[in-house]
């Protein structure tokens, strides 16, 4: 038996061994490769070459002169075929691994900005991990990503959904917070801009929306994470309430509907005491009552209001120039 001869043996023969820790086939390669490097000296293969290489020129110079090596030459490039699928390590099919890969790309495309990307990642994350707590984070991680899109109706129907089918989760403070957030919509944008447009104009369904679930928040999870964040959210929307009602009950009064108006005023003064636009609130109750000729109602709306802003700039007929949009001009 020739030394090619035994090298094709010694190749076919290599078992390729699996273990827990991974796929070993560091004996085989180097059987192959001393088997090379002895044919390289008796067949005057060049030493730099790679083992592919080394094959490619025995099948130039030896399958067309000897065809009985033929079959220990296929052997070695089998072998070698078997070895490359020994040393690469099989992928984890199943859906649990499929998801947390999935999750990761997810992850990485959110951190690029990949939004509507990472949305159909974590969409088939959701579908493939049900019931565990990555399909949870990754519900959260959708009604997140759709609000960044400035989609207001697919985040608050993600997070509802959420809150729904998942009453005790771990995540639930965020889900809550989550939801006030995405109510909470203080951008004017552009136009809302130049226009000089005031948030007190518009209207205030979703504010409420957002002051209830930061309520609910802070009444189950008082120690959240989140509950300070929520506070301060639910000062401005008070404030932001309650100008919006002295916005209405002004503009009643100036199209004439005083009794309207002084109601309106009289429930923002009510409901909102400690709202900085308590005082303009006030002032529109005096001149309602004024231009209703009620005296005494006048006089006592006029008495809160020296008590509480002695200071006041509506106090003796002044009244304070309030700013107007650039387009206004009435």
């Amino acid at each position: 038996m020739t030394n090619f001869q035994a090298l094709g043996r010694l190749v076919v023969g290599t078992p390729c061994k699996h273990t827990s820790r991974g796929n070993d086939a560091g004996p085989a390669k180097r059987s192959v490769r001393r088997g090379l490097q002895v044919f390289s000296a008796e067949t005057g293969l060049q030493q730099r070459q790679t083992p592919v290489q080394q094959l490619m020129q025995l099948l130039t110079l030896h399958v067309t002169q000897q065809p009985s090596r033929l079959l220990a030459i296929l052997g070695i490039v089998c072998a070698l075929a078997l070895l490359g699928g020994c040393a690469s390590t099989p992928k984890d099919e199943t859906p649990t691994g499929t998801a947390e890969r999935l999750y990761k790309d997810a992850r990485e495309d959110m951190d690029a900005g990949s939004y509507e990307r990472a949305i159909k990642s974590l969409e088939r994350v959701e579908g493939l991990a049900a019931g565990s707590v990555m399909a949870q984070q990754a519900v959260l991680d959708m009604a997140y990503l759709h609000w960044k899109l400035d989609d207001r109706v697919q985040a608050l129907s993600t997070v509802e959904r959420f809150i729904k089918l998942n009453p005790s989760s771990p995540a639930l403070d965020y889900a809550l917070y989550l939801r006030g957030v995405i109510n909470f919509n203080d951008n004017l944008g552009l136009l809302g801009m130049l226009a000089g447009q005031d948030l007190a104009e518009r209207d205030q369904r979703a504010t409420r929306d957002s002051f209830q679930a930061f309520k609910q928040l802070l009444d189950q999870f008082p120690n959240s994470r989140y509950a300070p964040d929520a506070r301060l959210r639910m000062n401005h929307i008070v404030n932001s309430l309650a100008a919006y009602e002295v916005h209405v009950a002004g503009y009643y009064f100036r199209r004439g509907a005083y009794v309207a108006a002084a109601a309106r005023a009289q429930q923002a003064v009510a409901d909102f005491q400690r709202a900085p636009v308590l005082e303009e609130a006030l002032h529109i109750m005096v001149q309602s009552y004024d231009k209703l000729n009620l005296p005494e109602l006048r006089a006592g709306a006029e008495k809160v209001l020296r008590l509480n802003f002695p200071n006041s700039p509506y106090l003796g007929g002044a009244v304070a120039a309030s700013s107007k949009p650039w387009w206004r001009f009435w």
